[in-house]
């Protein structure tokens, strides 16, 4: 991990197999599944056997206003006491900081100009 750094980018989309389709075909991506706690697949994009980046669903009802769009994540060093800065600084958490079982603990803010970003403390 190196704090700061640009960590992972997932791609939010309403049309999963449409997305797959699109960039097995456009980058040759493959794409491996990985169930998700409370049902549903996380979509691994895969190339020369590492994974690049990911796919998420958000054709449920919890994401209607949510764009289809990159989401990308930083690595911070200490997730928790750098959102209490953002927020501090004018950030708004969107939804309470999470763990992902062997991927880290992920905050998902909009900073003050309005943009979403992710922030990640990666698991070790």
């Amino acid at each position: 991990m190196a704090h700061g750094q640009f960590h992972w980018n997932e791609l939010m989309t309403r049309n999963v197999e449409g997305a797959k389709k699109f960039y097995a075909d456009t980058l040759g991506w493959s794409f491996d599944g990985v169930p998700m706690p409370g049902g549903g697949t996380y979509w691994l994009a895969m190339i020369g056997g590492e994974a690049v980046g990911g796919i998420f669903d958000i054709s449920g009802a919890d994401f209607k206003d949510v764009p289809e769009s990159w989401m990308a994540y930083i690595a911070v060093d200490d997730v928790d006491a750098r959102v209490k800065k953002a927020v501090a600084a004018g950030a708004k958490l969107m939804k309470p900081i999470f763990d992902v079982p062997g991927v880290g603990r992920i905050a998902i803010l909009m900073e003050p100009g309005g943009a979403g970003i992710g922030w990640i403390t990666p698991a070790s």
